[in-house]
């Protein structure tokens, strides 16, 4: 008797467990079922909704004055959407608003965290003050001197070396909306930089991606976070000479 096969989607089911990736789709003659087809258009709508989002800047303040930090709105070069969109070098540099305003706060902290839109701003509405509740209260235990909290909007990741050079700061934080995926529109990234300054390129960073409930959750990322500052304030250097050692996250 011949051996029956198993339909490849069943075999692959049980992989759904651990990634949101699209496999074990099935088929429908030569194409993809209708309903996997629907849901590959939703999450592609998604996606590009993400791009357009806008920060909650109410909503965002009003959760931030919990930490009882200074709370400045900044924004970059780009003026707008579409502007933002073409020309990414406008979304790495502050305005001049934005730089006169920073120059009433230089106080040379430890740490500066800054939140921009990038671009998901759907993922920063989401998933930035779950992580700072869960990080701002392990850098204040670690008595490091953190400068205000900067939002930013229409903001590239090397705004941050504008932000922290600005302040004198030691160290900056950036949180910020990563591109959207077909299987995540509101993934958040933080990169991490020892003494920021302008011209710097993403050699000089440190990255954990994917901070989201679906991905890596807070209470993770902040872990890590909070060891790769530690570490670049001990070796005094962060990117690709800085290296995670943490090892496996054990919750």
């Amino acid at each position: 008797m011949d051996e029956i096969t198993q339909p490849e989607e069943n075999l692959l089911e049980p992989l759904k467990e651990f990634t949101a990736a699209r496999i074990g789709l099935g088929r429908a003659g030569t194409s993809i079922p209708i309903k996997q087809s629907l849901a590959f258009n939703l999450a592609h709508a998604h996606a590009r909704d993400a791009v357009y989002s806008e920060l909650d800047l109410d909503r965002l303040i009003e959760n931030l004055k919990e930490f009882d930090l200074p709370i400045l709105q900044l924004h970059s070069k780009a003026a707008y959407r579409e502007q933002y969109l073409q020309r990414p070098d406008l979304g790495r540099q502050l305005n001049e608003e934005s730089t006169e305003l920073l120059e009433r706060y230089k106080n040379d902290p430890d740490l500066v965290i800054i939140i921009a839109d990038g671009l998901s701003a759907t993922a920063i509405n989401h998933n930035s003050i779950g992580l700072l509740r869960v990080l701002i209260p392990q850098l204040q235990s670690a008595d490091i001197k953190l400068g205000p909290v900067c939002l930013v909007k229409q903001a590239r990741v090397a705004i941050a070396d504008d932000i922290g050079w600005a302040l004198r700061s030691k160290l900056s934080i950036i949180l910020i909306g990563e591109r959207p995926g077909l299987s995540a529109a509101d993934s958040l990234g933080v990169y991490i930089t020892y003494q920021p300054k302008p011209g710097l390129t993403d050699e000089s960073r440190n990255c954990i991606s994917n901070i989201r409930p679906h991905g890596m959750n807070f209470k993770q990322a902040a872990k890590k976070i909070f060891y790769l500052v530690q570490e670049a304030f001990r070796l005094k250097i962060s990117g690709v000479g800085l290296k995670d050692n943490l090892g496996h996250l054990d919750f």
